[in-house]
C-alpha cells in the first residue's frame, strides 16, 4: 500500500496528463500484477470493480469518530482541518501524520481489499466500525488517508477513470481505444489491466447486466447554436422528459435496469414482464416516466415511487410508469455503439413492431422523433413539446455513433426553466474540491409574512469570481459559523431558476425546488420584495393540475 501512497501523491502533485500517465505506468509495471489490478481499481475512488454492485456501507460520521480515535486525542477538533482541506481523508492524513507512534508497519494491498470485502457482509455499524479500526491501527496515515478516500468514492487527485485507462495502455504498450473498450464492456478495470498485460484485449465480451456508460447531450440555450455554422441539415428530433434515464438489459435470463449513475434500478418491477416479451438479448437507452391518460405526469409523482425497499402494489396502480425506448445499443451479440443513429432507429422501431403501439397505455413503447432542417422547425417542435408536458427536446446527429459517458457535437438539448423565483441566503457552505476554501453553497428561503422559510440549495451558475467576491461579503455577513457552514444575515438575495417544485419534509416551506441553478445575484433587490410562500403554492398548484410549462402564472418563464 505504501507505494500506492506514494503514487496516488505524485498524481496528485502534478497537474500535468502526460506527468500523471507517465507516473501510473511506470507504477503498474513495477509491481505484481495483482497489486496492479487492485490498485487500477482503488485509482477509481472504488472499493470494488464497476460491475460489482456491493455496497460498504460506512458513513461518514463514523469515519470521522474512527480518526478521532485514531489520533489518540479524544477532543480533536475535525472543523478546522475539513476547512483546511475539504476532505475526510486528507484530514486524517494531516491529524494522523502527528499522532505517537506513527511509526507503522503498514499495510498491504491485499490487506485493504480483503477488508473491503469483508465489510458489506457485516451487519451493524460497530461490528464495520471494528473491522476498519483494526485496518487504521495497523496503516500509516498516508494509508489511512487514502483507505478513507476509496471508502467515501473520490480520491480528489486529479485523476479520471479515462486517465487510468491510459496509464494501463501506456504500461503495457496497448492502444488506449482497445483498453477503454475492453473495461466498458468487462465492467472491471482491473481485469482489464491483466488482459492489457496479457495481450488479451481482444477478447474482451460484452457482459450483459453490467450497465455500459450513458451518451450525454450538450446543453444549448437556442436552436441557431445548433446549426452554428449555418449549414443547412437534417437533425433527429426527440421529447426530452422528465423522468428517469434508465438503461434496460434483457435476455432469457431476465431483465435489470440502470439509472445514469450505473445503480440498479428496482422500483418498477411491473417493466419487467413486457420488457421481456421482447425478441431477443437487448440492451435500451431510454427514460422511464410516470404515465397516466396517455400523457406523461410530472416528475414529484415519479419521486413518490423511488428509493422504496417494498413495493406498494397500490402505488403502482396510482402512478403508473412508462418506459420509452430511443435507442439501441446491443442486439443479440452485437454492440451497435459504432453503427450510425439510423441504424440502430431502423433495428428499435422492428424490435418493437409488435408490441401494441397502438395503446397509449402500454406500458413500454418507443420515442417518436421528427426530423428537422432549421432553427425554426427544431423550436416548433421545441414549443410543441413543452405544451405536451415534457421538459424540451434532444436534438441528434442521425449519423451519431453512441459514445459512452461523452457529450459531444452530436447531441443536444433543449429546455427552459418552469420558472424563476428571488430568494435570500440564509446559509452558505464551503464547497468540494477545488472550491473547499471559498463559499460556494447557498441555502436560500423565501418569505410568509415575517418569517423566512427555506426552500433550497444550489451551488451552480455563478462564476469563480464572483463566488470568491461573496465569500468574503458573507464572511462579514456571519451570524453563526460552524466550522464548514455558516448561517449568515439574510441580506444577499439571487435568482434561482427551477425545473419544478416538489413538496418537501426537509424544508420550513414544506417545498424543494428540482434542479436549482443561480442566475444572479439580485442586488437591486431588498428581502422584502422576494417570492412568498403563496407564490410556490401557486406555481406548485398549476404544475400539478396542467401539462409543464403550460400557461405559467404572470408570464414567469426562464427569463424572469
Amino acid at each position: 500500500m505504501r507505494g500506492f501512497v506514494n503514487a496516488a501523491d505524485a498524481v496528485a502533485a502534478t497537474a500535468k496528463k502526460l506527468e500523471k500517465v507517465r507516473i501510473l505506468s511506470e507504477y503498474f509495471r513495477s509491481v505484481p500484477l495483482a497489486d496492479a489490478a487492485r490498485t487500477a481499481i482503488f485509482l477509481t475512488g472504488k472499493p470494488f470493480a464497476g460491475r460489482d454492485e456491493s455496497v460498504l456501507g460506512v458513513g461518514g460520521s463514523s469515519l470521522a469518530k474512527l480518526v478521532v480515535e485514531a489520533s489518540g486525542d479524544p477532543a480533536a477538533d475535525l472543523r478546522a482541518a475539513y476547512r483546511k482541506h475539504g476532505d475526510l481523508g486528507n484530514v486524517a492524513g494531516d491529524i494522523l501524520s502527528t499522532r505517537a507512534g506513527e511509526k507503522k508497519r503498514g499495510v498491504s494491498l491485499a490487506e485493504v481489499a480483503k477488508a473491503f470485502e469483508e465489510l458489506p457482509e457485516l451487519r451493524t455499524q460497530t461490528q464495520k466500525s471494528d473491522r476498519l479500526r483494526k485496518l487504521f491501527d495497523e496503516a500509516s496515515a498516508g494509508e489511512v488517508k487514502y483507505i478513507i478516500k476509496i471508502i467515501t468514492g473520490d480520491l480528489r487527485i486529479g485523476l479520471k477513470q479515462s486517465l487510468v485507462e491510459e496509464s494501463i495502455a501506456a504500461a503495457f504498450e496497448r492502444p488506449a481505444d482497445a483498453v477503454r473498450r475492453a473495461n466498458m464492456m468487462i465492467g472491471d478495470i482491473g481485469e482489464t489491466l491483466k488482459m492489457a498485460a496479457r495481450d488479451e484485449l481482444g477478447s474482451a465480451r460484452l457482459r450483459l447486466f453490467h450497465p455500459i456508460g450513458f451518451m450525454l447531450a450538450t446543453a444549448v440555450e437556442t436552436p441557431e447554436e445548433i446549426f452554428g455554422g449555418g449549414e443547412t441539415k437534417t437533425m433527429q428530433v426527440e421529447e426530452k422528459y422528465d423522468g428517469i434515464r434508465a438503461q434496460v438489459h434483457k435476455s432469457v435470463a431476465g431483465v435489470k435496469m440502470f439509472s445514469r449513475t450505473l445503480d440498479a434500478i428496482t422500483e418498477f418491477p411491473e417493466l419487467e414482464r413486457p420488457v421481456s416479451a421482447l425478441p431477443g438479448e437487448l440492451i435500451l437507452d431510454g427514460e422511464i416516466l410516470a404515465w397516466h391518460d396517455a400523457r406523461p405526469l410530472p416528475f414529484t409523482e415519479l419521486q413518490k415511487r423511488l428509493g422504496r425497499k417494498q413495493m406498494d402494489l397500490w402505488l403502482q396502480q396510482d402512478i403508473p410508469v412508462k418506459f420509452l425506448a430511443f435507442d439501441l445499443l446491443y442486439q443479440d451479440g452485437e454492440l451497435l455503439l459504432d453503427s450510425p443513429l439510423t441504424e440502430r432507429r431502423k433495428r428499435l422501431e422492428r424490435i418493437f413492431s409488435g408490441v401494441g403501439l397502438a395503446s397509449p397505455e402500454t406500458a413500454i413503447g418507443i420515442a417518436p422523433i421528427a426530423l428537422c432542417d432549421s432553427a425554426g422547425s427544431i423550436e416548433k417542435a421545441f414549443r410543441e413539446t413543452l405544451a405536451a408536458g415534457h421538459e424540451g427536446v434532444v436534438v441528434k446527429s442521425p449519423e451519431s455513433l453512441y459514445t459512452p459517458g461523452r457529450r459531444g457535437g452530436a447531441w443536444f438539448k433543449l429546455k427552459e426553466a418552469y420558472a424563476t423565483l428571488d430568494v435570500v441566503v440564509t446559509a452558505v457552505e464551503y464547497g468540494h474540491g477545488r472550491r473547499h476554501s471559498v463559499l460556494s453553497d447557498y441555502t436560500f428561503a423565501i418569505r410568509d409574512g415575517e418569517r423566512l422559510l427555506n426552500i433550497g440549495k444550489a451551488y451552480s451558475g455563478l462564476t469563480d469570481a464572483e463566488i470568491l467576491e461573496y465569500t468574503a461579503i458573507f464572511a462579514g455577513l456571519t451570524i453563526e459559523d460552524q466550522g464548514f457552514r455558516r448561517s449568515v444575515e439574510p441580506k444577499i438575495v439571487i435568482e434561482v431558476a427551477f425545473n419544478n417544485i416538489q413538496k418537501s419534509a426537509r424544508h420550513g416551506s414544506g417545498f424543494a425546488l428540482r434542479f436549482p441553478r443561480i442566475l444572479r445575484f439580485r442586488p437591486d433587490k431588498s428581502v422584502a420584495e422576494i417570492d412568498t410562500l403563496a407564490r410556490v403554492q401557486e406555481l406548485y398548484g398549476k404544475q400539478t393540475t396542467l401539462p409543464r410549462n403550460a400557461g405559467q402564472a404572470g408570464g414567469r418563464g426562464s427569463k424572469g
